[in-house]
């Protein structure tokens, strides 16, 4: 008989002391509840809760019999957050980010069945939220560095891959700090995710692959940019301006020509023709300006003595005047589909008046008057075949500083001050109003 009671009392005592274990889990849950209800609205009156359930779960954590289950790590990982989200000490809430990281971990593992997943997810927000305002905080401050690693450690523990926004502060961080091959790889993560605006993410990233010294893959992924948007202008000039720089303007011509045949009324494409033409007979002018220079220089150093101006110069100053002639010809093309084609009718007006400029510079240095006059009837004709399509852009676009521009050019050109003037006027008030 005394056995028995006395077994009795030995299984009352493990009765008491097993719900006493499994209480502290179910207050530690209560309790955290309580406070993720209310800390939103009122952090003061919550954290009471959160203290309670720290000390509840800190006894769960420490009892061997609970210690290890899944609910209590997805606990401790919680209730650890949510201090560390609220702890202004660095040093006490590194521990606490510590200690519920650790326990994300465990209870990943622990949780077989996935009873516990919204906690371990709500826990990982929190170490993420942590981690973005820190990360703001310290790109509001310039330390691009210090957001950089703060932002790539939140969209480290931030559940959802989906979740771009801490993909996307990461590669902002990146570029600003210039370490330019994780600018790279974060907005190649955009690329690959839902991220609604990648036309823009494809607009910033050739200049990271140039600034990593990696042409190819600049025009790589601006080739690719505008394969996926094809009606995007600003990424079809990116483009030709990335090909120029790489020395491929004869693969982007051939690939602008094959799209042509494709599609012959297509009016952009013709203007994108006539753009790369453009660009490359402006890239031309720096190798003209260089060689005159030194032949200017070579003249200083013997005074009296006749250079011979480098033959080169006569060369390069063809291929310029070649390549804005064809600019002409596809900017025509873009107009005969369109004859209100703003942008062709702009450039086309600059890209015909460019070669009466050049003349007309030029024209400054003759000694006689014989080829000065000559050279400077061939501008004058120059300007008039400008003329039309400069009038028109204005027309067309009379708020366009650059139009104004083209056509005060004009009037400097020919000599016609009182028109420049009152041009320049107008230019003066468009940017008074800006």
């Amino acid at each position: 008989m005394k056995i028995k009671v006395l077994m009795a009392a030995l299984f009352g005592v493990i009765t008491i002391s097993a719900f006493a274990q499994k209480r502290e889990l179910e207050t530690a849950q209560t309790e955290y509840e309580k406070y993720d209800g209310l800390a939103r609205a009122n952090y003061t009156l919550a954290k009471p809760s959160l203290i309670n359930a720290k000390t509840s779960i800190d006894k769960a954590v420490a009892n061997a019999k609970t210690a290890t289950l899944p609910q209590t790590y997805a606990l401790q990982a919680a209730i650890y957050a949510s201090i560390a989200y609220k702890d202004t000490v660095q040093t006490t809430a590194a521990t606490e980010i510590a200690t519920a990281q650790e326990a994300i971990k465990k209870a990943k593992d622990a949780d077989t069945k996935n009873e516990y997943t919204k906690l371990i997810q709500h826990a990982s927000l929190e170490l993420g939220q942590i981690q973005l305002d820190r990360g703001v905080k310290a790109y509001q401050n310039k330390k691009f560095d210090e957001a950089f690693t703060a932002f790539d450690a939140a969209q480290k523990v931030i559940p959802s891959p989906d979740d771009t926004l801490a993909i996307l502060y990461t590669a902002i961080s990146a570029a600003n700090s210039k370490n330019y091959p994780a600018a790279i790889l974060n907005y190649n993560k955009l690329l690959s995710s839902p991220y609604k605006d990648k036309a823009k993410v494809y607009a910033d990233m050739p200049t990271l692959y140039l600034l990593s010294k990696d042409t190819a893959g600049a025009v790589k992924i601006a080739s690719e940019a505008v394969t996926k948007y094809p009606t995007n202008g600003d990424l079809r000039k990116e483009e030709i301006e990335v090909s120029l720089q790489a020395g491929q303007q004869n693969d982007l011509l051939t690939k602008i020509e094959t799209a042509i045949k494709a599609d012959p009324n297509n009016k952009a494409l013709y203007y994108y023709a006539g753009l790369t033409y453009s660009q490359i007979a402006e890239g031309l002018q720096k190798d003209i300006d260089k060689l005159q220079k030194a032949d200017s220089k070579a003249a200083k150093a013997k005074p009296g003595a006749k250079v011979v101006p480098n033959p080169q110069i006569a060369k390069l100053e063809q291929t310029r005047l070649d390549n804005f002639t064809k600019a002409a010809d596809e900017y025509k093309k873009a107009v005969e589909i369109d004859h209100n084609y703003f942008e062709a009718i702009l450039n086309l007006g600059y890209v015909s008046m460019a070669p009466g400029i050049d003349t007309y510079n030029a024209a400054r240095f003759l000694n006689d008057q014989k080829s000065y006059d000559a050279a400077m009837k061939k501008a004058n004709d120059q300007f008039a075949a400008a003329k039309p399509y400069l009038l028109k852009a204005v027309e067309l676009n009379p708020q366009s500083t650059d139009a104004l521009t083209n056509l005060k050019s004009y009037y400097l050109g020919v000599k016609d001050t009182d028109n420049a003037n009152a041009t320049q006027k107008k230019i003066d008030a468009l940017q008074q109003k800006k």
